[in-house]
C-alpha cells in the first residue's frame, strides 16, 4: 500500500505565525515537535504581522480584543499561503473561522499570571501596575483598590522595559516560559483567585476544514487533556457571545471549572467554581456554557443591586 500523502517522507508543511518572539518561539516548538513526531517531514515557518502587531499603540480592548493577533494568521492559511497556523489560543475567538478547523491543542504550560517587578503584598500604597488586560486589572483591583494602573503594549521584551518605578506588571508565566525569562517573576499569582484567560498557556493549531492529511499530523502533538479542558474554557467564553466587553476569565483544571465576570463601571466582581464532572463531552460543554449564563446573571443581579464586592461568588 502506498503510503499516505500525510506521512510521505519529505513532506513539507508551511506554518503561519506572528513574528513576534514569544509567537517564533511557540511556532519554532510545534514544528520541532512535529518533525520529531514524523521523520522526513519539514515544517517551514511563515511570518504574518496582524493588526494587533501593527497597532501598538491602542488598547487591545479597544480594538476588538480577540481576534486582533490571528486574523491575518488564519487569513494566510485559507488563502493557501500556509497549511496550518499555531496560535496562542486565548488569542482565539470563541467560534472557529468558517474554512478552518482546531486540529490540535498542545500541552499546556504554565497558565498563570505573574508579576515582573515586585511582588503584590511589596508593592506600597498607590503603586502603579502596567497591565493591558482589564480582565488582570478587575481582578488586581479586588485585592488592591489602592493601585494605580496603566496600559502596556508590545512584545514582551518591551514590555519588560516598562515596569513602573516603584511598581510591577503583569505577565503571562507561559510568556515568561517560553522565552526563558522565569528568573524575573516576583510573584506567581494563584489560579484560585486571579483565574487566567480562556485557552491561556495553550498553543492551538488551525488548518483548514477538510484538509484530513494536514490535520493528521497535526495530531500527533494534540494533548487530550488540554484539549477537553481548553474546550470547556471556550464554551464559557462562547455563551458570552463575541460582543461581550467585560472583563472575562475561565479557567479548566480536570473536572473543575473556575469562572470570573466583572462590571469594571459598576465595581462589581462575581467569581466561582463547579464540578464538570459529565461522561459525555457534549454535557460537559453544555454544562459550561450554562455556568457562564449564571455567573451572567448573578453579575446582573449585583449591579443591580449597586453591590461594589471583592469577591461576590464562593468557590
Amino acid at each position: 500500500m502506498a503510503a499516505s500523502p500525510a506521512h510521505a517522507p519529505g513532506r513539507t508543511l508551511r506554518l503561519a505565525t506572528r513574528g513576534s518572539a514569544q509567537a517564533t518561539a511557540q511556532a519554532s516548538a510545534v514544528a520541532d515537535a512535529l518533525m520529531a513526531a514524523h521523520p522526513g517531514l519539514e515544517v517551514q515557518l511563515v511570518f504574518v504581522e496582524t493588526l494587533g502587531d501593527r497597532r501598538t499603540d491602542v488598547p487591545l480592548h479597544t480594538m476588538g480584543g480577540q481576534g486582533v493577533f490571528v486574523k491575518e494568521v488564519q487569513r494566510a492559511v485559507l488563502a493557501g499561503d500556509a497549511d496550518f497556523a499555531a496560535h496562542s489560543a486565548k488569542d482565539l475567538p470563541s467560534t472557529v473561522g468558517d474554512g478552518l478547523q482546531l486540529a490540535a491543542f498542545c500541552q499546556r504550560r504554565d497558565p498563570r499570571d505573574a508579576l515582573v517587578g515586585a511582588a503584590l503584598h511589596a508593592l506600597p500604597q498607590g503603586a502603579t501596575l502596567a497591565t493591558g488586560s482589564v480582565r488582570r486589572r478587575a481582578q488586581l483591583q479586588v485585592v488592591r483598590p489602592d493601585l494605580h494602573f496603566v496600559e502596556l503594549r508590545g512584545n514582551i521584551h518591551t514590555r519588560l522595559t516598562k515596569v513602573p518605578d516603584g511598581g510591577a506588571l503583569v505577565m503571562a508565566v507561559t510568556a515568561l516560559q517560553i522565552l526563558g525569562l522565569t528568573d524575573l517573576i516576583a510573584e506567581v499569582l494563584p489560579v484560585e483567585q486571579f483565574v487566567p484567560a480562556p485557552g491561556q498557556g495553550c498553543v492551538a493549531l488551525e488548518c483548514r476544514a477538510g484538509d484530513a492529511g494536514t490535520a493528521a499530523v497535526l495530531a500527533a502533538v494534540d494533548h487530550p487533556q488540554t484539549r477537553a479542558e481548553v474546550l470547556l474554557e471556550r464554551a464559557f467564553l462562547a455563551q458570552l457571545g463575541t460582543g461581550c466587553s467585560l472583563p472575562v476569565a475561565a479557567h479548566a483544571a480536570g473536572d473543575v471549572l473556575s469562572g470570573f465576570l466583572a462590571d469594571p463601571d459598576a465595581g462589581c466582581t462575581v467569581s466561582e467554581a463547579i464540578a464538570v464532572d459529565d461522561a459525555l463531552p457534549a454535557d460537559r460543554l453544555a454544562r459550561a456554557a450554562g455556568f457562564a449564563r449564571h455567573l451572567q446573571q448573578r453579575l446582573a443581579e449585583a449591579v443591580a443591586d449597586g453591590a461594589a464586592t471583592g469577591d461576590a461568588g464562593s468557590r
